[in-house]
This record gives structure tokens, sequence and C-alpha cells, in this order.
């Protein structure tokens, strides 16, 4: 058995490496040199995204050995991107490869209405990978006929049928993650983490059974897809031999040759630990990995692969995948450390109740890093900051790393315009405070929001994680929470003190005035008149804006004004406004750190999703004059390595594809990694 193994693994790597041969030879032709003089950030827009680009920093500083664990990284990240769409539906697969098929062999007229129509359709799923929204979850309605479709399969000789066909046209699984309890979390829901025939109850009961060690519990249900088999519950593990066992072995042999060139031991051993959970599936594994991974601070090259953010489950246990590597942005990092220098500080100062602050906030460590590539769930659109990891044990005793995405945010400020901010903003003074101080204060907040939010608090003796006591609630209450400490703080003289600060008054203002123009205003352009709100980022930024407008209703702190003919909200008060914000997370965090779900609940469902429909109504009609659509997301640059006579790699080029398209087929074809049925 053992010989059996190792000639298949030989048989694999001996394959692999002829494949990437090709994909190099590919990727020169379709990619060109990046200019830095004169970069262009947006690429293209169809739909409701923007497509932007990226430029790397620092990336050419690099030393070649450096720059082979980048590339290593990256790929390995590239081999799991068929997981996500597996994940986000069960035909995704499926659908996606017979559209690119059509795709790249239809030879008819191209400037029909109905072709443009595919075009756009397959453009959207490629970016959600799936057939799904990114964001608001409803399935996308293609604007062409199943006639037209059939006849291009037909045409071009692929094949789509059955269900996974009917899928596009029908209205059945219409969304990917349903958090409306009464249309049944798990049966409204058509992301692929249960069986069809899989109740919520039963998803409680399963993983209530399951005993963990109270003090270091693991994320139960993180790696795998439950199912039932001869009347019984059963997980089908995400792991070499198991489901996906075939991406994931193609994600071992790029984190291999990775951990032969990392910068230091301590990344060894996290690899080291990340490709034995990845082998085995075990989430004590997964632990001891995620335990390194925080410690291990040295080094200018970090990453992030695995089964993480839960957010695509409706239940909250399923980790979907993701992958991002990165690079230190020096001296970004450098003044931003001063955040993880004083999170005790900012914890011991916080209005948290006395009883759910932790007395030894540990191992914050906070960086802002120029991305180099993304995968899975963080591509093509990408978060702008990230901590992890997201076990809270872990953060508690070991510490957490907080990474702010400079780059990214960097590409989307240089992408933009002034135009929504003059429309939506109340006066000249609020537009001159957002246009001096906007971008900082974004900055800060996530930066906040990262590092000390998310690292805050702490859950009484006894309780169980938020997502088994807050359970469907649990996501939106816990961005809130860490929103409401940044939005807490970024008026307080102490960032000056620290130096990260400028104006404390300025950027507080700044601040809290977009917070609550695009928690109540702004970001409806994201969704089709007469829907709820869907995510929990957007169900967590109505939810604080309006209910601190409520509460601070008979000081008139935050004003609803009519100003030719427009809606505008205003801020009266931002002293008041902050204490507002303090009481509000002072609330959540009781809530969270108690686990009481009914009271949770109750914020959310009353202040968080449903949409105030006449100034939903008039924010559309307002915003339809930007052709700037509301999304973005990234094409990445394409590593390209440089080989010597002996085919050793000396260099690594960085390039940027031709276009969106150019780029999702490249990765179509050289990362496809799974059967269309898993």
């Amino acid at each position: 058995m053992k010989f059996k193994y190792f000639l298949v693994i030989l048989l694999a790597s001996t394959l692999l490496f002829s494949c990437q041969k090709q994909q190099r030879e590919t990727v020169k032709t379709e990619v060109s040199k990046v200019k830095k003089d004169s970069f262009e950030y947006t690429s293209e827009q169809f739909a409701d995204v923007k497509i932007l680009r990226y430029q790397v920093p620092g990336f050419d500083e690099l030393s070649k050995q450096q720059k082979k664990y980048v590339y290593f990284l990256s790929q390995a990240g590239l081999a799991g991107r068929d997981i996500i769409y597996d994940q986000n539906y069960r035909h995704n697969l499926k659908i996606r490869r017979a559209l690119e098929g059509a795709y790249s062999k239809f030879e008819g007229d191209k400037n029909t209405d109905n072709w443009k129509h595919f075009e756009t359709y397959l453009k959207q799923i490629w970016f959600a990978n799936g057939i799904h929204h990114h964001y608001a979850n409803d399935k996308f309605v293609p604007q062409f006929s199943r006639e037209y479709l059939e006849s291009l399969i037909k045409s071009t000789d692929t094949n789509l049928e059955g269900e996974a066909l009917d899928i596009i046209f029908n209205e059945d699984d219409a969304k990917k993650v349903n958090l409306n309890a009464d249309k049944g979390l798990i049966k409204g829901s058509a992301s692929n983490f249960y069986g069809k025939d899989i109740s919520a109850e039963e998803v409680d009961s399963y993983y209530a059974a399951i005993k963990t060690d109270k003090n270091q519990p693991i994320e139960k249900g993180l790696n795998s897809k439950l199912i039932k088999e001869n009347g019984r519950l059963k997980e089908n593990v995400w792991k070499s031999g198991g489901m996906y066992g075939a991406a994931i072995d193609q994600i071992i042999f790029w984190l291999e040759k990775a951990k032969d060139v990392a910068e230091n031991e301590a990344q060894v051993k996290g690899l080291t630990l990340l490709i034995k959970y990845y082998q085995t599936g075990d989430l004590k594994t997964w632990d001891e990995y995620n335990v390194v991974w925080a410690k291990s601070t040295e080094g200018d090259i970090d990453y992030i692969n695995g089964f993480i953010e839960v957010y695509n489950d409706p239940k909250g246990y399923k980790g979907s995948y993701e992958s991002v590597v990165q690079i230190k942005d020096f001296e970004m990092s450098e003044k931003m450390a001063a955040l993880a220098e004083n999170a005790q500080w900012f914890e011991d100062n916080s209005p948290l109740d006395p009883a759910h602050k932790k007395e030894n906030v540990v191992g914050v460590s906070y960086k802002t890093v120029n991305v180099v590539s993304e995968s899975g769930d963080a591509s093509p659109s990408t978060p702008i900051g990230i901590n992890l990891p997201n076990n809270n044990w872990i953060r508690e005793q070991h510490g957490s790393k907080s990474v702010s995405l400079g780059n990214i945010i960097h590409a989307y400020n240089n992408a933009g315009g002034s135009g929504r901010l003059k429309e939506f903003a109340f006066d000249e003074e609020e537009i001159k405070t957002e246009e001096s101080y906007g971008q900082l204060a974004d900055k800060l907040h996530t930066a906040l929001h990262e590092v000390i939010g998310h690292a805050s608090g702490k859950l009484n003796e006894g309780v169980g994680t938020p997502k088994e006591t807050l359970k469907n609630y649990s996501s939106t209450l816990e961005e809130a929470r860490a929103d409401l400490v940044g939005l807490y703080y970024l008026p307080d003289e102490k960032l000056v003190e620290i130096g990260i600060s400028p104006n404390a008054d300025s950027i507080g203002k700044a601040a809290y005035d977009g917070y609550i123009r695009n928690g109540l205003m702004t970001q409806l352009i994201r969704l089709n008149l007469g829907d709820d709100i869907e995510e929990a980022h957007m169900r967590n930024r109505q939810l604080v804006a309006a209910w601190a407008m409520e509460k601070g209703s008979a000081e008139n702190v935050v004003e609803k004004v009519s100003k030719d003919g427009k809606t505008y909200f205003k801020v009266n008060d931002y002293e008041k406004l902050r204490v507002l914000f303090g009481e509000l997370l002072k609330e959540i965090q009781r809530i969270k750190s108690e686990g009481d779900y009914e009271a949770g609940k109750a914020l959310v469902e009353t202040y968080g999703v449903k949409v105030n429909q006449e100034i939903h109504r008039e924010v559309l009609e307002r915003n339809s004059q930007f052709k700037s659509a509301p999304y973005s997301g990234f094409i990445n640059p394409v590593l390209v390595p440089v080989e010597d006579e002996k085919g050793e790699i000396v260099d690594i080029e960085l390039m940027q594809p031709e276009s969106f398209a150019v780029q999702m087929l490249m990765y179509a074809k050289d990362y496809s990694t799974l059967p269309d049925e898993n």
C-alpha cells in the first residue's frame, strides 16, 4: 500500500510540474509587466461590480528565497480555489465549467444582446464564486433565455443538463445564506454544508452531543459537511483522502515546497502543523497550528490558508476556504504597532462591565501588509482587514494577529470618486471633513476593529461559544461589537498621544458622519428595493446606526433632515453619540459574555434587518445618476517563475493579466482540482 501510494504521489508530482511548465508558457502570452508610473487601478465594470487591480509595493526588494516562498504559498492558495465554489452551492462547479466551455469555444455572433448578457452572467459567477450574489446572497437572474443557453451549449459541444441547468432559470435554491429562522436556516439556504434532508435542530443536537475541553474547545464542525447516511448523521471531513481530497493534496504539495524556503523555524513549525491538519482533518491539530501561527510574528511574509470564516453557514459552524499571501508594509506596520502595544489600556478604559473585561490582553499583533495573492472566499471580493485566529480560547491565552491590507485600501481609494459623498452628505462642512480625514478615519477604524475590537471582552465562566449561544445572530453581533470598539475610541486623544491620529476631534467627526450616513442610507444601494438585509456586516452597520439614532432621539443626537426634497442624517452632538456607542458596546458584550440569545435576537431583528422602504426608494433614485458600481473586487497579479538552464527558479516576476476573463479562464485551466460533484 505504501509503495502504491508513493507511485501515485510521484506520478502526480510529475504531472503537476509538467502542467506548471505549460502554465508558465501560457501566462507569458496573457500578462504584462507592471508599469508603476502609469498603473491603471480600474479594469472594467459589469452588472453591479467594478474590477480593480492592485500594486504590491516591496515585492521587488524581497530576496530570491522570499519570492519563492511567496510563490509557493500563492500556488497553495490557488490550488484550493474550486473548494469555495462547491461550498457555496452543490452545482456551482458543473455550471461554471459548462459556461466557461461555451464562452471559450463559441465562434458565433458576439455582438448580440444575448451574448453580452451571457458574458455578464458568467462574470457574475466568477466574481461571487458561484451563482449567488457574494453579498446579497440572492441567486443571479440571467437576462438571456434558456433556449439561448441550450443553443450555446449545443453549438460548443459542452454539456449542462438536469437540475444544474434547471436551477439557473427556476426559483429553487434562491438564497445562498438564509438567516430568517422562519424559513428554515438550512432548508432555506443553498450553501453546501449540510445534506438537504437535515434540519437546523438536528445540527444543534449533533454538535451539542460532541463533548470537548471546556477550557480549550475545538471549533466543532469547522472542516466538514454534515450528511445523513442510513438515517444517522455523519461528517464528511475535508482532508486528504476525504472530501475535497484532490484539491487538498495539491495544497499540501505546495505547502511542502513553501516549508523548504520559509524565513524562520517558527514558519516551518506552523506549515508542518498546517500540512498535518490537512492530512488528518484533526481540529485539535488545527488549534495547535493556530497557536504557533498567532505567535509567529517574525519575518516579512505571512499567509492565511484554511477553512476559516463561518459567515456562509447559516448555523455558523462551517469554515469557507480562504487564502491570502502578504508581505509586510514596514513603515505603516511600525506606526500602527502602537495600537497593539496599548491593547490593555483600551481594554481597561472601555465602557464594558468590569466583569466582562480581560485582565490580561495577550499577544495582539498588528501589521499593515501588502497583498500578493488571494483565493477562495477572499477573492475576487476581498476584506480590507483580518483578525485571526477565530477560536476564542486561543485569542485569550496566546493572542491574535491583525492585518490591514494596505495596498487593497490604497487601490480602493485611487479608483473611486466623490460623487456619492456630495450627494448624500448633509452640507459642505461634512464633505470637507470627509475629504480631509475620511480615508485615515476608515483606516484607523479598521485597525481598531481588528486589533482591539475582536480581541476585547471575555465570556462568563461556563458560557458556550457564541456560535452555540447566539447561533445565527453571532456573526452580526460580533461585527457590531468590534465596530463599536473602534467608534468609541476614534475621537479619543489617546490615539493622538500614541502617534497614530493627527486630530482626535476631526477624525471622530469624519468617522461618525460616515458611519451614520452609510448605516442608514448609502449601503442600501447594494440591495434591491423590498429586500431585507441578510449580510452580517450590513446588518451590523444598520443596527448600530439605527439604535443610536433611536436612543438619542430625545436629545436629537442624530437628526433626520429634509433639504431640497432630499433626506439626510445629521449628527448634532458627537460627544453624546460617543456615549451611546459606548452603551451599545457594553450591552452587546453583555449579550456575548452571558450567551443571551433572546436579547441578541431582539437587537438584530429590531434594528438590523428591516429597511425603511421610503428611504430605500429615495436612495436608489438618487444613486441612479452614478455609473460607478457599488461593489468592487480585484484581479490578482500573476507570479511568473524565471528559470535558469537547469530548470531552477532564479526569480519571480510580478505581472498583470490582460483582463478579468483572462485570469478566470487561466485559473479554470490551471487550478481545476475537483470533480463536478463532491
